[in-house]
């Protein structure tokens, strides 16, 4: 048998009218598809639809899309589904398109009837995905593309295990489904692309910064032994050099743990650990400003405390919090005006938590108040472009006050002074 017989390509634009009219249990399923597609569904919850429910108007054993890489030279696998097992040809699996049956598809825009496809097969012995195919029990293949814009963006193939299973009708309705299906299958996987790239960045990243933290605070830690004169006495000048030295290095440490939060954050790696009656001044004021006080010091800051002298109790997750101060206190000491004051405030009612960091120095304008907690965002004015830092911080911050249902927010005066507050829900609301 030749290759031209088990292979056909149809214009979905000519004979329309001698495939036969659409029944009206077709339309009626069409007008499904079309409510599933406005529902905005996964793109595995319209495939597992598709096979389900349209198997009755097309022959189906087996349903499969398709998606076509950002280079055109590739085609990878997404979603497959048979009434039997085991399936060889999963998702994940790709393939060059080069000299391919499906590049006439993508030229032309015309479905692909396969009658035969171990005919097919053995006349390409070339076309790894067919030979899989086959040993699975197809034996002959209907392919449609998926149509963004003018463009091919991939394919739904629909299979049966009996050859020259699909005709010109089955065709034409295909092309309807896939007319409806093009644009919510591309939106949903592009969608899956930039979930799983961003999976891919986070999990590198975290790996990168920890391995990073441990040599450098090493380094701090050994630094640190030379400059305080265990290992011997130091002249002056190699003193100041080693300070500098610890400088840089806890500035690279808060940036890796910057990273770190980062990842932990919008990898899905942060849970809250809840817990009644923390002490916030012991267990999160103090112990926040113990780790910026070499910032304060060093830029001859003040640091005006102001807490109730009774226990300050609230439920939080005293870890989680303490990493959101650390942040503002950070930020103020290094946006803050040098020899300036700093005031942190806790104020204690019945229903609320509320903890305040305020500095003197240029604060923000009030047109980037929009952007302050967004991820890598920083400020342009003020000075704000020549300070070091990451840009993660205060999203850290505001992620890790929404975990807790509480609200955070920044005031400034332009120039003299900016204030950055949270507000935790006392006791803490639980998600609704």
């Amino acid at each position: 048998m030749s290759l031209q017989s088990t292979l056909r390509y149809l214009d979905p634009f000519r004979g329309r009218a001698s495939r036969g009219r659409i029944s009206d249990d077709e339309r009626a399923t069409l007008r499904i598809v079309n409510q599933k597609v406005a529902a905005e569904q996964s793109l595995n919850d319209l495939a597992d639809f598709l096979f389900e429910r349209t198997r009755t108007l097309i022959p189906c054993d087996r349903i499969g899309l398709a998606f076509i890489d950002e280079s055109g030279r590739r085609v990878f696998a997404h979603y497959a589904r048979a009434d039997y097992t085991p399936l060889l040809l999963t998702r994940g699996y790709a393939a060059d398109l080069g000299g391919g049956s499906l590049e006439h598809v993508i030229r032309s825009g015309e479905p692909r009837i396969i009658d035969d496809l171990e005919a097919y097969a053995a006349e390409r012995p070339s076309s790894h995905a067919s030979g899989l195919l086959v040993r699975e029990g197809v034996r002959s293949s209907l392919t449609c593309p998926l149509v963004v814009e003018g463009r091919v963006v991939g394919f739904l193939f629909r299979d049966s295990n009996r050859p020259h299973a699909f005709d010109a009708h089955h065709v034409q309705l295909e092309m309807a489904i896939s007319e409806r299906l093009s644009q919510a299958v591309e939106k949903a996987w592009r969608i899956e692309q930039l979930t799983a790239a961003n999976h891919a960045y986070l999990e590198m990243l975290a790996f990168v910064s920890h391995e990073i933290k441990n040599p450098i605070a090493s380094l701090v830690t050994d630094t640190r032994l030379l400059a305080d004169g265990y290992l011997g006495p130091l002249e002056p000048q190699q003193v100041d050099k080693l300070e500098r030295v610890i400088s840089k290095g806890q500035y690279l440490l808060g940036l890796v743990q910057d990273y770190l939060d980062l990842a932990r954050i919008d990898g899905g790696g942060l849970e809250l650990v809840h817990c009644t009656g923390v002490d916030v001044v012991q267990e999160i004021v103090l112990p926040a400003i113990d780790l910026v006080r070499p910032q304060i010091d060093e830029a001859e800051m003040r640091l005006q405390l102001d807490v109730p002298a009774s226990a300050v109790v609230a439920d939080c997750d005293p870890a989680l919090i303490r990493i959101v101060l650390v942040n503002l206190l950070g930020n103020a000491a290094k946006y803050g005006r040098p020899g300036g004051e700093i005031r942190l405030k806790a104020i204690r009612e019945p229903e609320r938590l509320e903890v305040s960091v305020w500095n003197e120095g240029e604060g923000f304008q009030p047109e980037e108040r929009g952007r302050l907690f967004q991820r890598f965002s920083r400020l342009r004015s003020s000075g704000g472009a020549n300070k070091r830092g990451t840009g993660v911080g205060l999203y850290t911050s505001w992620r890790i006050v929404q975990l807790h249902n509480g609200r955070i927010r920044a005031r400034s005066e332009p120039g003299q002074w900016a204030e950055f507050a949270f507000e935790l829900t006392q006791p803490r609301q639980a998600d609704a």
